[in-house]
């Protein structure tokens, strides 16, 4: 079953869209228009095959599309199919927004492999724009209507449903949060507090070291002298000389 909000219509596009390419020779880069059923009138579709290498080293400018270098495509094909799609008025009935009124019609650029251009239900391929971003330009913008919106028409498949809860849910994870953040900077700021007293100690026992240091260089240094085949250090002769006891005696 198709699930998303084009379903099974977007495979019917891709498939109309494939069957522009019916002729004998299909030219890279052309743009070829596709004709879609009548009970999608007012939707426009167009298909364009180029290689993979072309597109990524120079882009390409597709209808409202301009698609920039260094554009990636994934997995990777030799050559690829952009299929155009413009909902036009049926904008508002596959993509319902209720308040909301379309200055523009619904456009979109979808990827398939093109190794088989008779091929259905192929799966899409991932554009990853590593470098500028995939611009859009809409030429023609309707005016902004007075009044209230006019109410949607009834959308067209399915249409997946939008939960309108999950404020106090919200909440509750913004609170998580906080608590989360307040523990994680109790913990750095404790770490950098016992990093500061760490380095306060070493300074500490360093300048007490450099005094001792100091206060060693500014004492009397012994010299050395030889002692039989070794050489350590002696004083020097003592200020006060002795005296023998004999020299007192009258």
């Amino acid at each position: 079953m198709c699930s998303e909000v084009l379903g099974c219509q977007g495979v019917l596009l891709q498939d109309y869209a494939y069957r522009a390419f019916d002729r004998p020779r299909v030219k890279s880069g052309d743009v070829y228009n596709g004709t879609v059923p009548l009970n999608l009138t007012g939707i426009r579709i167009s298909a364009m095959q180029l290689r993979s290498g072309s597109f990524f080293s120079r882009g390409v400018r597709y209808w409202e599309f301009e698609i920039p270098v260094a554009v990636a495509v994934r997995p990777y094909v030799q050559r690829l199919v952009l299929v155009y799609q413009n909902l036009g008025n049926l904008s508002l009935s596959y993509y319902p927004l209720q308040g909301y009124t379309y200055l523009t019609p619904v456009v979109g650029v979808l990827a398939y492999d093109a190794i088989n251009l008779s091929a259905v239900n192929l799966p899409e391929l991932s554009l990853s724009a590593r470098g500028k971003p995939i611009l859009i330009n809409f030429s023609q913008v309707e005016s902004v209507p007075d009044g209230p919106s006019p109410a949607p028409p009834p959308p067209i498949g399915e249409v997946p449903n939008v939960p309108t809860g999950g404020t106090r849910n919200e909440g509750n994870k913004s609170k998580v949060w906080i608590i989360m953040g307040s523990v994680v900077g109790g913990f750095v700021l404790l770490v950098l507090l016992g990093f500061l007293s760490f380095w306060v100690q070493r300074y500490k026992n360093r300048k007490k070291m450099l005094k001792m240091e100091k206060a060693a260089e500014v004492g009397e240094a012994l010299h050395m002298a030889s002692v039989g085949n070794t050489r350590a250090p002696v004083a020097m002769g003592t200020r006060t000389q002795p005296v023998l006891e004999n020299e007192y005696v009258p």
